[in-house]
């Protein structure tokens, strides 16, 4: 079963220094890492820039629409070329579809907030408590919704046309 978790970072830059720990944990069968992205917010900025962590991933990773609809409708923003418009209803309900549900979204948009940072993970067979636990400075607070197999099926489907 695939697993959606965002972890948020007190910093803007706390996002982007748990790649290498995840790189890490990896290395140790701790996770296994489908597809993984980073918004990075400093303070002052209207919107938070994104990043999609290529070299985490294998072949199993998401496209970059996924993360943009995605922040899109976190964010209020097309990211990565997606353009985000008329169709967000329909991606919200495709994205409702596959466990990422308007909670989910608005807790996500109500904790990353400038000043701060998140990363998005797409994961299989992680030791959640030693993930959290290997984050630099351990001030990651973990938001996460479940994706069963069928879910992680039709996430795919949705973002491979």
């Amino acid at each position: 079963m695939a697993t959606l978790t965002v972890w948020k970072f007190d910093s803007p830059e706390g996002a982007k220094a748990a790649e290498e720990t995840l790189l890490q944990l990896q290395k140790q069968e701790l996770i296994q890492v489908l597809d993984a992205a980073v918004a990075t917010w400093p303070q002052g900025a209207s919107k938070p820039k994104t990043k999609q962590l290529h070299n985490l991933t294998g072949a199993g990773a998401l496209s970059g629409t996924f993360w943009g609809m995605l922040f899109g409708l976190i964010f209020l923003m097309p990211l990565f070329g997606a353009a985000v418009g008329a169709a967000a209803g329909a991606l919200g309900g495709k994205m409702a579809d596959v466990g990422i549900d308007d909670d989910f979204i608005d807790s996500v948009k109500s904790e990353v907030t400038p000043g701060t940072s998140a990363l998005f993970l797409l994961s299989r067979d992680a030791v959640v408590e030693r993930v959290k636990e290997a984050f630099p400075g351990g001030h990651a607070q973990l938001i996460q919704s479940n994706l069963d197999g069928e879910q992680e099926s039709k996430l795919r489907e949705v973002f491979a046309e």
